[in-house]
């Protein structure tokens, strides 16, 4: 079996539904500002079983590709630090942020972690790809630090946890596509 692209396609999965589930969430959530809400917001009230099941998918198809990937990569830190941020993400799903602490560790995790494998991708990527994982997992970590110091400038709190999440999650479907491609 290619697990290379088992993981591809787990990973590619649940990337793609989070980000399409997220933006229907946006759409239905009353009043949803991208500057003014988090992103988590739509884990509460009538969007919360569409984020909050859509974020769990997400973090059982990430843990799943990282076990997938293990298989491939042996002796290489990434695929747990792309566990480790599934595992954060289905705490996301789990303890909405009504949660508070639980709530904000897990989003921690699933940031830091995600960012982390981004970067790390340059060791086991090739082509174009060792490039954006860096400066995806960069631009999220440089963002991760702004929203912990509470600087969102224009972009507000919601645009700049936006800059955490996103490059993290373009990443995560470039990085399955070239799997799929690669072979690995």
């Amino acid at each position: 079996m290619n697990w290379g692209k088992v993981a591809s396609w787990i990973v590619s999965l649940g990337v793609f539904q989070f980000l399409s589930l997220t933006l229907l969430a946006e759409e239905l959530y009353p009043s949803y500002s991208l500057t003014r809400n988090y992103i988590s917001d739509l884990g509460v009230g009538s969007t919360a079983p569409i984020f909050n099941s859509s974020i769990l998918i997400l973090g059982l198809c990430l843990i799943a590709g990282a076990v997938a990937l293990r298989k491939v990569l042996r002796n290489l830190p990434f695929p747990v630090l792309l566990g480790i941020a599934g595992v954060g993400s289905l705490g996301v799903g789990l303890f909405p942020e009504t949660t508070g602490e639980p709530h904000t560790f897990s989003a921690f995790l699933t940031f830091l972690f995600g960012s982390l494998a981004a970067i790390y991708s340059v060791k086991v990527s090739r082509g174009p790809l060792r490039l954006l994982g860096p400066v995806a997992g960069g631009v999220s970590l440089v963002s991760l630090v702004f929203f912990a110091s509470h600087n969102y400038g224009p972009l507000g709190p919601g645009g700049v946890e936006r800059f955490i999440a996103f490059p993290i999650l373009w990443w995560g479907l470039a990085f399955a596509a070239w799997l799929t491609w690669a072979g690995t």
